[in-house]
C-alpha cells in the first residue's frame, strides 16, 4: 500500500475519533454521523470544503450534511477544526476567519514574514502523528535526527515491579518503564486540533502541578490505556482526591451554583450524552444539595420570600437598640399618626420602628434578667435560645402583618408605624395570623399551637408581660377586619377584661389546632436510611472512614487537610457526647501542658471545655450543667458533665493533630475565640467563631461531601442518606441503644436526657425491634437445647 492511501486512512481514523468526542456530544445522533461521513468524505476523495469569497461556506456545508436547522455557533466552532485540519492535510492554504480582526488584516499583508516563522517554527516542533507533511517542505530544511515513530501501544522495557504512592513518582515510572520522554508522550496522547500545553504534562512529571480540569483527565485517562493500566490508576494518587474538577460543560447554571454542583458530577460528565447530564444534574439538585423531603422542598420555595421584621438592637439579657433607632425614639410617638409607609416597600426584611423596638427590648429584659422591676410579677424565665426564637417568631408574626397584600408573601398591609404588642390581645388579629400560616402551608403544624402558648403567657392572669402594661393600649389603631373601634372601646374600660377574653380564645383555638395539626418536619427522614440498620451507630461511623480514604496531603494542601480533620472531628466528637449543637459549637479547648478554666468560670460562661486529665491520661470534656439546655432535669442532678474521650480509632492521633497544627491554619491571622471548631478564615471573614447558622451549614457540608453515597461517581458512604444537621445524631444514637437494650433510661444517658424525653422525641423504637430483641433472648433457650 503507497504511503498517500495509508496516510489518508490514519487520517480519516482521526477525524471520525474527532466527531466521536467533540462533536457528538454537542448534537444529534443522526447530525453527528452525517457529520462524520461528509468530512471522511472529503479525506477520501482529496476535495476541499466549498469556500465562498476565501471563507467558509456555511450554507453549503450545512446543507451537504442536511443539518441546516441544527447549525449552530458551538457546532460551527469544533466543524472549523476538523475542516482546517482537511485543509492543511490536502495542503491547501489556511481560509480567513468568519469576522476578522483589524489586527488580523494588517497581519495578512505580510505573507513572507509569516512564512519564515513557519519555517522556523516547523524546525524546532517535531511533528504529530498524521501530520504527513502538510506544509509541503523539503527534508534538507530539517536539522537533526527524525522523531521516534509513535506506536499506539509500546511494548514495556521491564517489567512493573514497583508501584509509587504518588502520582508525579507514579507517572515517571511508568514514562521510564515504557521509554518514553514527556515530548513523545505528548505527541501520543494530545490529538489534532486539541489545545493542551505541552508545559503542562512537564509540569506534572516536575511535580510542579497536579491534574485539576476535565480536560486533564481525559490526557491521563488516554495514557492510562496506552499504557495499559487500570481506569483511575492516575487519579487514584492524587493528593487531594475532594477536589473538584475545572471545565464542565454546565451550561446556563450561574457561577455560585456551579460551585455547589461541580463537586458531586462525575469526571466524565461534559462528554456524556445530553440527557444523561441532565439526569445527573437534577438527581445532584435534588438530593444532595436541597434533600428530597416535603419539607425541605417546602423550606426552599419560602425562604425566598422575606417579610420578617428584625430586631438588631434587642439582645439576650439587654435592651439596647440600634444607633437608628435611638435617634427615632424621641419623636416616635409625636409622628406616628402622621407617618404611613407604602405597604409595596414592606415586602423584605426591614428593621422594626422604633417604638415598636422598645417594646421587644422591654419584654425581652423582663424574661430574661436575674431580678423583676419592683412591681412587675413572672412565672418563669427565657434562656438565651429561647429568647433569640421568641425574638425570630414574632418578627415573622409582625412582618407578616406589615408585608404587603398584593405581593408574593400577600400579607396584611398594616403600615409599620401602627405596628405594637397592643394588637396582640385582639383575637382578630391572631385568627388571622394562623389562617394566613395555615393557607401557606396548607395545614396546622405544632408552631402555630406554640405561637398560642406564647400569647397567652403574655396575656395571663397576674403575670403576663402584656397584662401588666395596659399603656400599650394607647398605640392601637382600628384595622379594617381585624380590630373594631368598639373592641378598642372596651378594653380601655376594662384592660384585665378584654386579657381574660383573649386568653380564654387563645386556649380554645389551641384546642382546635391540636386536633388537626399535622407533623410537617419529620426529624428522622433524613437520616431513616441509617435507623432502619441493625446498628446505626456503625452504619453512620462509615462517614469518618469516608472521610480519613480522601484525606488530602497535608503538606501540599495544609488548608483542605485541616478542614477534612476538622469534618472528622465534629462527626467524631458528636458520636462520643451526644451533645446539642450549641454545646458542641461552644465547647472550648485547653491544650496539653496549659492551666485549664476553672469550672466557675465555665458556669459564668455557659459553655464546656476540651482540656487533657493528667489524672485519668486522657481528654476529657467537661460542662457545666447550666450550660445545657435542660440544666434542670433529673439527669444532671445540678452536677456537670464529664467524660473520658476513649482513644479509639485514631482519635487522639488527630484531636492533637487538630489543636497543635490544623487549628491555626484554619485561623490564619484572625484571633482565636478559644472554641474547639473553628471556621476557616478568609479575607472577609469578621469572625472565626461558628454561629448556629454556619456550624449548622458546615455539619450538612460534611454529609454532602462524605456522606451521602452519589451512584455518579462511586463517592460517598450511605446509600439513601439525605442532607441533615448535627441535632439527628441525638436521634442516631438514642435508638442504637435502644435497639441493642431497650431501655429508655440508658438511651438517655447517652444524649443527657430523661427517658420520657427519649420516648417522645429522640428513639425511634418500633414494635419489630422490640420484638426483634425479645426474640433474640428467648431463642437463646432453643439454640442451647
Amino acid at each position: 500500500m503507497s504511503k498517500p492511501v495509508l496516510s489518508s486512512h490514519h487520517f480519516q481514523g482521526k477525524i471520525s475519533a474527532f466527531c466521536a468526542l467533540r462533536i457528538a456530544p454537542i448534537t444529534s445522533k443522526r447530525a453527528a454521523e452525517t457529520i462524520r461521513s461528509y468530512l471522511t468524505n472529503l479525506i477520501l476523495t482529496r476535495r476541499m470544503p466549498p469556500l465562498l469569497k476565501g471563507r467558509l461556506d456555511w450554507a453549503a456545508i450545512a446543507h451537504a450534511c442536511r443539518v441546516s436547522g441544527e447549525l449552530t455557533g458551538d457546532l460551527k466552532k469544533q466543524m472549523r477544526i476538523a475542516l482546517d485540519a482537511i485543509l492543511r492535510w490536502l495542503g491547501a492554504p489556511p481560509v480567513a476567519e468568519d469576522t476578522r480582526s483589524p489586527k488580523q488584516i494588517c497581519r495578512s499583508r505580510e505573507p513572507d514574514q509569516r512564512q519564515l516563522a513557519g519555517a522556523a517554527s516547523s524546525t524546532r516542533k517535531p511533528r504529530r502523528v498524521g501530520d504527513d507533511d502538510l506544509r509541503a517542505q523539503s527534508a534538507s530544511t530539517q536539522s537533526g535526527p527524525q522523531p521516534k515513530p509513535i506506536q499506539p501501544f509500546p511494548d514495556p522495557l521491564f517489567e512493573a515491579n514497583d508501584d509509587p504512592a504518588g502520582f508525579q513518582d507514579a507517572l515517571v515510572y511508568q514514562m521510564r518503564r515504557f521509554g518514553e520522554s514527556y515530548w513523545q508522550l505528548y505527541r501520543a496522547v494530545v490529538r489534532l486540533g486539541e489545545t493542551f500545553d505541552h508545559k503542562t504534562l512537564l509540569s506534572w512529571i516536575q511535580g510542579e502541578r497536579v491534574p485539576r480540569s476535565v480536560a486533564s483527565f481525559e490526557i491521563l485517562a488516554r495514557i492510562e490505556r496506552r499504557y495499559r493500566l487500570p481506569v483511575g490508576y492516575f487519579k487514584a494518587k492524587l493528593p487531594y482526591q475532594t477536589r473538584s474538577l475545572l471545565g464542565h460543560d454546565l451550561g446556563d447554571i450561574s457561577p455560585a451554583e456551579q460551585r455547589r454542583i461541580s463537586l458531586h458530577l462525575p469526571d466524565d460528565f461534559s462528554s456524556l450524552p445530553f440527557s444523561k447530564r441532565e439526569e445527573i444534574l437534577d438527581w445532584v439538585r435534588r438530593v444532595i444539595i436541597s434533600g428530597s423531603t416535603d419539607y425541605r422542598r417546602y423550606q426552599a420555595a419560602a425562604i425566598k420570600q422575606r417579610y420578617a421584621i428584625r430586631f438588631p438592637g434587642v439582645t439576650y439579657g439587654g435592651g439596647s437598640l440600634s444607633p437608628r433607632a435611638n435617634s427615632l425614639t424621641a419623636g416616635a410617638n409625636n409622628n406616628a399618626a402622621e407617618t404611613f409607609e407604602d405597604p409595596d416597600l414592606l415586602s423584605g426584611v426591614v428593621d422594626a420602628p422604633p417604638r415598636l423596638a422598645m417594646e421587644m427590648a422591654e419584654l425581652i429584659r423582663f424574661k430574661t434578667s436575674t431580678l423583676t422591676v419592683i412591681g412587675f410579677q413572672r412565672n418563669g424565665v427565657w434562656g438565651e435560645e429561647t429568647a433569640s426564637q421568641k425574638i425570630e417568631h414574632l418578627g415573622l408574626m409582625f412582618g407578616a402583618m406589615a408585608a404587603s397584600p398584593t405581593g408574593v408573601v400577600k400579607g396584611r398591609g398594616v403600615p409599620l408605624s401602627q405596628l405594637t404588642f397592643g394588637l396582640l390581645i385582639f383575637p382578630g388579629v391572631w385568627d388571622w395570623y394562623l389562617q394566613w400560616r395555615e393557607q401557606r402551608r396548607g395545614f396546622y403544624t405544632k408552631w402555630e399551637e406554640d405561637m398560642l402558648m406564647v400569647a397567652q403567657a403574655l396575656t395571663r392572669s397576674e403575670v403576663g408581660w402584656i397584662r401588666q402594661h395596659p399603656e400599650l393600649l394607647k398605640n392601637v389603631r382600628p384595622i379594617n377586619g381585624l380590630i373594631a373601634p368598639e373592641e378598642i372601646e372596651f378594653a380601655a374600660r376594662d384592660w384585665h377584661g378584654a386579657c381574660d377574653a383573649f386568653h380564654r380564645h387563645a386556649a380554645n383555638r389551641s384546642k382546635e389546632i391540636q386536633r388537626v395539626m399535622r407533623v410537617h418536619r419529620d426529624p428522622f427522614e433524613p437520616i431513616m436510611c441509617v435507623l432502619e440498620a441493625d446498628s446505626p451507630l456503625a452504619e453512620y461511623r462509615k462517614i469518618t472512614d469516608e472521610i480519613l480514604n480522601r484525606m488530602p496531603d497535608e503538606k501540599r494542601y495544609p488548608r483542605a487537610a485541616a478542614e477534612t480533620v476538622r469534618s472528622f472531628l465534629l462527626l467524631r466528637l458528636g458520636l462520643h457526647l451526644g451533645l446539642r449543637q450549641k454545646n458542641l459549637r461552644q465547647l472550648r479547648v485547653c491544650p496539653r501542658h496549659h492551666f485549664p478554666t476553672s469550672e466557675r468560670r465555665l458556669e459564668d460562661m455557659k459553655c464546656g471545655e476540651l482540656r487533657w486529665s493528667d489524672r485519668e491520661q486522657g481528654w476529657e470534656v467537661l460542662i457545666p450543667s447550666v450550660a445545657f439546655k435542660n440544666s434542670g432535669s433529673s439527669f444532671f442532678g445540678q452536677k456537670p458533665f464529664r467524660l473520658i474521650l476513649p482513644d479509639l480509632l485514631d482519635l487522639y492521633k488527630y484531636l492533637e493533630a487538630y489543636i497543635d497544627r490544623h487549628r491555626g491554619v484554619l485561623l490564619g491571622p484572625a484571633k482565636d475565640p478559644g472554641t474547639l471548631f473553628v471556621k476557616t478564615v478568609k479575607t472577609t471573614s469578621l469572625d472565626a467563631a461558628y454561629d448556629s447558622t454556619k456550624f449548622y451549614e458546615a455539619w450538612r457540608t460534611v454529609i454532602q461531601r462524605y456522606g451521602i453515597y452519589n451512584p455518579y461517581t462511586g463517592r460517598g458512604a450511605i446509600k439513601g442518606l439525605l442532607p441533615h444537621g448535627p441535632h439527628n445524631l441525638r436521634d442516631i444514637l438514642a435508638t442504637h441503644i435502644l435497639k441493642q437494650t431497650g431501655s429508655y433510661e440508658q438511651a438517655s444517658y447517652a444524649i443527657q436526657d430523661t427517658p420520657d424525653v427519649v420516648q417522645q422525641h429522640y428513639g425511634r423504637f418500633l414494635p419489630q425491634d422490640k420484638a426483634a430483641l425479645a426474640a433474640r433472648i428467648l431463642n437463646q433457650v432453643w439454640e442451647a437445647a
